[in-house]
C-alpha cells in the first residue's frame, strides 16, 4: 500500500536505503494485520498470552530491564538556535544531532521488517487533528500505535490529501543505554528515536509528537498542545461542562479523568464523562471559546496503584483487549500488580516472585488499551469540532500553603498559576524530601521550546472576542500538623468541581483574597463527609507570611526564563505580592 504522496515515498525510500531492512510493510491498521502481528510476536516471545478466559485478547510484553521508562537526560530538542530551546530543554545542534542519529541508524534494520505507520492524532475528520508517519522496526510499537492513534489507511488518505505530516523514525537498535537518544527537530517537524522500545521513547505519536513537536506547531498555528486530561461533568439538569486539567505525575490525573461521583451525587443524577486522560489540544472556536480534542485514541496508563478502590473504571477498561507491559503474573496467568488482590508467582522480569528482588510489577509497568473500552468514555471524544472547555485546572502535591481550591481573577493570573505549579518531593522519590519542584503547566519534560515564549503564547489568547475558560488551582494533598491528609480526594473531588461549575455559571460569589477567589465556607457541598469545621478552615486558609515567601520564590523561578519572560507575567507576580503585603499590613494595623 505505498503512498501516492511523493514526499512520503521519497522519505521511506531514503530511510530504507539508510537502515537496510529485509522488507518494508505499509501498515493499513486492519484487524487482520493486528492479529497477524500478535501471532508473530507470540511466536518469537515478544508477547506472552495471558489467561484468555479472564482477560480475552490480553497479552504481556516484558521489555529489556534497562529500558523501562522515558529517558529525559537523553531527550533533546534541536532548534537551529540554542536559545529557542530554552533552559527547560536539553539542546543539540540539529546538524550534529542528525549526523549522530544517522550513524546509529546506518544498517540497523538488517534482517528486520521496516514498518511504515501512517497515523492521525485526533479524530480523522477533525480540523484540530494533525497527522504523522512513524517508521519503526518494532512490531510491538506497531501494535501499540494501532491502539493509541487512528492508524492506517484512513490516516494515509488524510496525509495524501493535506500533503504534510510529522516524520518519526524509530529503531530499537541494540537496546544499549549508551546508544540511546530521542531527538526532536521542531522546525523540521521531525523525530528520531534510537535504542529504546519503551512507550514514551518509541510510540512517537505520544509525548514526542503530541506534546514536544505539537506544542511548537501549536504556537505557530495559534492553538495549544497540553499535558492535560479532559473530563465532562454532567449535572442533574443534563448540562455538561468540560474541564481540562494539568497535574504533575503522582497527582491523580487518571483518577480524575475517570472519576466516580460519591453515592449522593450519583443518586442525584451527576455523571462523569472521560474524554482523555493525558493530552489535550485546544483551539479557539468561532464563538471565542476554547474547543478541545484528545489527540489519542487509547490509554497508556501506569498499572501499579490501579485497583477497585482507587480507579474501578480503569480496572474495568483493561479487562479485555489490552497489552500489558512489565506487570507480574499470577499462578493462573492473570496480569498482576501491587494494589490488586491475589498473589503473583512471576515478577515483571519473568523470574519466580521473590520480595527480595523488589516489587513484583515494575513501578512504571503499563497497560495500552482503547479509550472506547472505558465505562465512562464519552462519545463526544470523536466530535470533529472538539468539546468546549469551561474551566482549566492546575494542581500539584503540596502538603501546606496551597488551599484546596482557588480561582484566578483573570487570564494573566491563571497563566501565572500554571507557571508556578509544582509538587514537593516525598519519601517515595530519591533525594531530599520536601523539596519543591516546579513543573509549569505539567509541561517541563514536554514543552518543545523556550518556557518564556510558551508563557507568552498562553497570554496571547487573551484578546478581543475571546471567551476564555475560568482558571483554577487545586491541591488535594494538604496535610494537618500530624501529617494526615485533610481532604479525602478521589470521588470526593467532584465537590470541588461542582463549585468550579457554579463559578463558571455565576452561581457562587466566592471570597476574594490576595491570592485568588476561594469558596465561601457554605459554598462547598460537604453532605455525607465527616469533615470538621476546623479541617475546612485549614483547607481554605491563606497564610500571608507563607505566601509572601512563595511569591518571592515564584519570582526567582520566573527570573530563570529571562530575557524571554513576558513582562505581563512578571507584573502579575509583583502585583499579587504587593496586594498581599498591603492586606497583611492592614490586617495587623
Amino acid at each position: 500500500m505505498p503512498s501516492t504522496l511523493e514526499a512520503l515515498t521519497r522519505w521511506v525510500d531514503k530511510v530504507a536505503s539508510l537502515t537496510q531492512p529485509a522488507q518494508i510493510h505499509w501498515c493499513d491498521g486492519s484487524e487482520s494485520e493486528y492479529r497477524a502481528l500478535v501471532q508473530q510476536m507470540l511466536a518469537d516471545g515478544t508477547l506472552i498470552e495471558l489467561n484468555q478466559q479472564s482477560h480475552p485478547g490480553c497479552y504481556l510484553h516484558r521489555s529489556n530491564p534497562g529500558d523501562v521508562a522515558r529517558v529525559e537526560h537523553l531527550t533533546f530538542v534541536c532548534h537551529a538556535r540554542r536559545e529557542d530551546a530554552g533552559p527547560n530543554n536539553h539542546w543539540m545542534d540539529p546538524a550534529e544531532a542528525h549526523a549522530k542519529m544517522d550513524a546509529l541508524f546506518d544498517g540497523c534494520m538488517e534482517g528486520r521488517t521496516l514498518y511504515v505507520i501512517p497515523y492521525c492524532m485526533g479524530p480523522i475528520d477533525s480540523p484540530l487533528s494533525r497527522c504523522g508517519v512513524e517508521i519503526t522496526d518494532s512490531p510491538y510499537v506497531v501494535a501499540n500505535m494501532r491502539i493509541m492513534t487512528r492508524m492506517g489507511a484512513a490516516a494515509l488518505k488524510r496525509i495524501e490529501r493535506e500533503g504534510t505530516f510529522v516524520k518519526g523514525l524509530h529503531s530499537t537498535g541494540e537496546l544499549d543505554p549508551e546508544r540511546r537518544f530521542i531527538m526532536h527537530f521542531p522546525e523540521e517537524r521531525t523525530i528520531k528515536s534510537y535504542g529504546s522500545g519503551y512507550g514514551g521513547n518509541a510510540l512517537l505519536g505520544k509525548k514526542c509528537h503530541a506534546l514536544r513537536i505539537a506544542s511548537h506547531q501549536a504556537r505557530d498555528e495559534g492553538w495549544l498542545a497540553e499535558h492535560m486530561l479532559i473530563v465532562g461533568i454532567e449535572n442533574p439538569q443534563g448540562e455538561t461542562h468540560y474541564i481540562a486539567a494539568a497535574f504533575p505525575s503522582a497527582c491523580g490525573k487518571t483518577n480524575l479523568a475517570m472519576l466516580i461521583p460519591p453515592e449522593g451525587y450519583r443518586r442525584d443524577g451527576w455523571k462523569v464523562w472521560t474524554v482523555g486522560d493525558d493530552i489535550c489540544w485546544m483551539r479557539p472556536g468561532q464563538d471565542g471559546r476554547l474547543y478541545a480534542i484528545n489527540p489519542e485514541a487509547g490509554f497508556f496508563g501506569v498499572a501499579p496503584g490501579t485497583s477497585d478502590s482507587t480507579n474501578p473504571n480503569a480496572l474495568a477498561t483493561v479487562a479485555h483487549d489490552t497489552i500489558f507491559t512489565n506487570v507480574a503474573v499470577t499462578a493462573d496467568n492473570q496480569p498482576w500488580w501491587e494494589g490488586l488482590p491475589g498473589q503473583p508467582v512471576t515478577d515483571w522480569r519473568g523470574r519466580p516472585y521473590d520480595p527480595a528482588n523488589g516489587p513484583a510489577a515494575h513501578p512504571n509497568s503499563r497497560f495500552t488499551v482503547s479509550a472506547k473500552q472505558c465505562p465512562t468514555w464519552s462519545p463526544k471524544a470523536e466530535d470533529a469540532q472538539g468539546v468546549p472547555i469551561s474551566a482549566i485546572v492546575f494542581g500539584g502535591r503540596r502538603p501546606s500553603l496551597l488551599p484546596l481550591v482557588m480561582e484566578a481573577r483573570d487570564w494573566s493570573h491563571g497563566v501565572l498559576m500554571g507557571a508556578a505549579m509544582g509538587s514537593e518531593t516525598t519519601a517515595a522519590a530519591t533525594g531530599a524530601v520536601g523539596v519543591l519542584r516546579r513543573d509549569s503547566m505539567a509541561m517541563k519534560p514536554f514543552c518543545g521550546y523556550h518556557y518564556g515564549d510558551y508563557f507568552a503564547h498562553w497570554l496571547s489568547f487573551d484578546k478581543a472576542g475571546a471567551v476564555l475558560p475560568k482558571v483554577f488551582h487545586v491541591n488535594w494533598f494538604r496535610k494537618d500538623a500530624e501529617g494526615r491528609f485533610l481532604w479525602p480526594g478521589f470521588g470526593e473531588n467532584l465537590r470541588v468541581l461542582e463549585w468550579m461549575i457554579a463559578r463558571v455559571k455565576g452561581d457562587a460569589p466566592g471570597v476574594d483574597t490576595a491570592i485568588g477567589i476561594l469558596p465561601a465556607r457554605d459554598e462547598l457541598n460537604l453532605d455525607g463527609l465527616s469533615l470538621t469545621p476546623g479541617q475546612l478552615d485549614e483547607l481554605l486558609a491563606v497564610d500571608s507570611e507563607g505566601w509572601q515567601a512563595e511569591l518571592e520564590a515564584i519570582g526567582d523561578y520566573l527570573q530563570s526564563f529571562e530575557p524571554r519572560l513576558p513582562t505581563r507575567l512578571r507584573r502579575e507576580q509583583q502585583d499579587i505580592a504587593t496586594s498581599l503585603e498591603g492586606r497583611t499590613a492592614a490586617a495587623s494595623a
